[in-house]
């Protein structure tokens, strides 16, 4: 009690108010969380599994296969690199180019290869953008990561995560649908309304449910359809329904993820637009 007789009255009064304080500061901190960062969610494309294409996330299970790739194929590969500018740049003079009226697509894949004829009339916007991916080296590396039997073959999330963040932030407005997506018809997956950007589906049968859902084909298989029914499929659907790659991971962490992870996936090594 003599103590506090004798303390200064204002030096008391600043003892309360550095302890107040110290209590206030300790208890904002144990209210900050971590890590405050928010998670990042992963864009369009995403829809009910084994009913629609889509971009889902899914963790992964790492088989231990090794893989199967034809190194043969990639070595006959032409050398024609990605246009890496334009990838990187949307406003890329390159992307407004408008697409013959029908032109062909060759892939060059892991299981042989694939021509797929597209007619601009069918999904006119459709058209411009795959053309331009593919004129551009989009599409060379791609893996088709997402395998459904009796549904799809889904690919075209770009193997470098600097290029899938750049055109993942590129939709392009929907096309009218104008015909089914009936077997062997290629489309753009699809979140909702104007979603599109780089992913693709080939339908394995008749998908016509999709047709009144926005999902408008703009081409479809003329030769290889073979190749197509027999891309690596035992991965199945992505996570968290299936055992099949992360999408958020692919976006993030691009092959070599698949590479690690998924090594028995089926790759496009080139795609060009034939002469």
């Amino acid at each position: 009690m003599k103590l506090l007789k004798n303390t200064p009255r204002f030096g008391w009064m600043t003892l309360m108010l550095i302890a107040t304080l110290s209590i206030a500061t300790v208890a904002l901190a144990e209210e900050q969380p971590a890590d405050t960062q928010p998670a990042e969610t992963q864009p369009a494309e995403t829809q009910p599994a084994d009913t629609q294409p889509d971009q889902d996330e899914a963790p992964a299970s790492p088989p231990d296969d090794a893989d199967t790739h034809d190194d043969q194929a990639e070595a006959d590969a032409d050398d024609h690199g990605p246009n890496m500018q334009a990838l990187l740049d949307p406003t890329h003079q390159s992307w407004s180019r408008q697409a013959p009226d029908v032109f062909k697509v060759k892939f060059t894949t892991t299981k042989g290869d694939v021509v797929i004829q597209v007619t601009r009339q069918w999904a006119p916007i459709g058209a411009d953008r795959f053309y331009n991916l593919v004129d551009n080296g989009f599409y060379d590396g791609v893996k088709f990561f997402r395998i459904i039997d009796g549904f799809m073959a889904q690919f075209g999330v770009n193997g470098n995560p600097q290029v899938s963040d750049v055109w993942r932030e590129q939709p392009i407005k929907d096309d009218p649908n104008t015909l089914s997506n009936a077997r062997g018809r290629i489309t753009f997956a699809m979140s909702g309304k104007d979603s599109r950007t780089s992913q693709l589906f080939i339908s394995y049968a008749d998908n016509s449910f999709l047709d009144n859902q926005g999902f408008s084909p703009f081409g479809e298989v003329i030769e290889g359809m073979d190749v197509i029914d027999n891309l690596y499929a035992d991965y199945g659907e992505g996570a968290p329904r299936g055992r099949g790659p992360d999408q958020g991971r692919i976006q993030q962490e691009g092959n070599p993820y698949l590479n690690a992870d998924f090594p028995k996936l089926d790759s496009i090594i080139t795609a060009r637009v034939m002469d």
